[in-house]
């Protein structure tokens, strides 16, 4: 389980970012993340990935404390930010090179062909499309099993149909991994976080502080078009549109 406990992150320039945000993440579960700018998403990962210490609280992994980046929380970016010395394979094996050679490839082999991508294996990132580059991001972030993946707007640059494809895809490829790893998503994209969320939380910002939970109860694969999917909708924007009262007063 990941635990956040009562955390807070004030920067040198005194800005305060967060104010006592404590959330608990089951293994496996999927959390998205919502909120204006300002509200601290962006600084909530780096905190979770061991990049920051919080002041006060704790992140707490497994029962041991958070205190630098650690083996088992994997980062995936906005941008696919691949090597471009490397090949498909070779950017998606790159965490894995304390492995004997044998096993890296066959990880390698089972990561690109969870997203698609076997076929693609000895081509260079810049004979990529965008959503092609995100996909080999993806492989790259799993390949080496990590139980917390925390994903930073991973789609916010693709074109809408891009985007769309790719959170089906990470959903599927995040069901078809055993065990199932914690995806903490930070997204501006109400429907994205529907989509992809067992549990969305809406930050407040001027500090960043916990607005709402909304347990997301529909089934997958969630209908973008269905009735629950709207209503649910409007409950989040309700929320949304609370946290940006908050901002302006």
């Amino acid at each position: 389980m990941l635990a956040l406990d009562n955390i807070g992150k004030t920067y040198p320039n005194g800005v305060q970012a967060l104010e006592g945000v404590g959330l608990r993440v089951e293994p496996g579960e999927i959390l998205a993340i919502l909120g204006g700018s300002g509200c601290g998403k962006s600084t909530l990962l780096r905190l979770i990935a061991g990049l920051d210490r919080p002041a006060p609280g704790r992140v707490v992994l497994d029962g041991a404390e958070v205190s630098g980046p650690h083996e088992k929380i994997g980062v995936l970016f906005q941008e696919p930010r691949l090597f471009p010395w490397l090949t498909v394979a070779g950017n998606v094996g790159f965490g894995l090179g304390r492995r004997p050679a044998r096993d890296r490839r066959v990880l390698v082999e089972e990561a690109l062909r969870r997203v698609g991508l076997i076929d693609k294996a000895g081509v260079w990132p810049r004979e990529l499309s965008g959503g092609q580059a995100q996909r080999v991001a993806i492989a790259r972030a799993l390949v080496t099993r990590p139980e917390v993946l925390l994903l930073d707007e991973p789609f916010s640059a693709l074109d809408a149909f891009t985007r769309i494809d790719l959170q089906d895809h990470l959903l599927h490829v995040w069901q078809q991994t055993d065990p199932r790893p914690t995806l903490i998503v930070v997204t501006h994209d109400v429907d994205e976080a529907i989509v992809l969320a067992d549990r969305i939380v809406i930050l407040r910002p001027h500090p960043g502080r916990v607005q709402a939970e909304i347990r997301v109860s529909l089934e997958r694969p969630r209908d973008r078009s269905a009735h629950g999917f709207e209503d649910l909708r409007r409950q989040v924007m309700a929320v949304l549109d609370q946290s940006l009262i908050h901002r302006l007063d």
